[in-house]
């Protein structure tokens, strides 16, 4: 591997976004990893503050037939469950995300209970200020459960191409 170091070329401004591209040539796999890491754990951190505290947070009476504790936003169901979904599904891609990288790393089965104990207390936030709605809750629940489900997908596929 080339250890030299990329030097900027005479106009970052108009080729900065080149400049900053991985490069293979001169980006370390173990720096590189770092950064995902650092990426998939602020996206992890956003997305589950996000769904605990939702936007325009939680009704805190019970006056024009409000619930406490029940979601201000979940009042335009649509938007809200956009953003649930959303949510989810950018929560769960990037805690997967998280569990691949440290795969094989020290306490990594302890990274996996972290992992699903988030997950757990995730759900169990947004189900406790979303309105029962238990047929809106499987399109969260495909969503927190659709990246591992892929990733398995994928796994299969390159092992049954790599056998024909």
């Amino acid at each position: 591997m080339n250890e030299s170091k990329k030097t900027p070329p005479p106009n970052l401004a108009e080729n900065w976004f080149r400049f900053f591209q991985y490069d293979p040539a001169h980006d370390k796999p173990g720096h590189v990893r770092d950064i995902l890491l650092i990426i998939a754990t602020l996206i992890a951190t956003i997305t589950f503050q996000a769904g605990v505290n939702p936007p325009g947070g939680i009704w805190q009476d019970d006056k024009n037939g409000h619930t406490p504790g029940r979601a201000i936003y979940a009042s335009h169901q649509i938007p809200f469950y956009v953003f649930l979904i959303s949510n989810t599904f950018a929560l769960s891609t990037s805690l997967l995300v998280i569990v691949c990288l440290t795969y094989r790393f020290p306490l990594h089965p302890e990274i996996c209970v972290a992992t699903a104990s988030m997950m757990v207390t995730y759900a169990s936030a947004i189900f406790a200020v979303t309105p029962h709605e238990s047929v809106r809750f499987r399109y969260v629940l495909i969503a927190g459960s659709l990246p591992v489900i892929c990733r398995c997908i994928f796994q299969l596929w390159g092992r049954l191409n790599k056998k024909e």
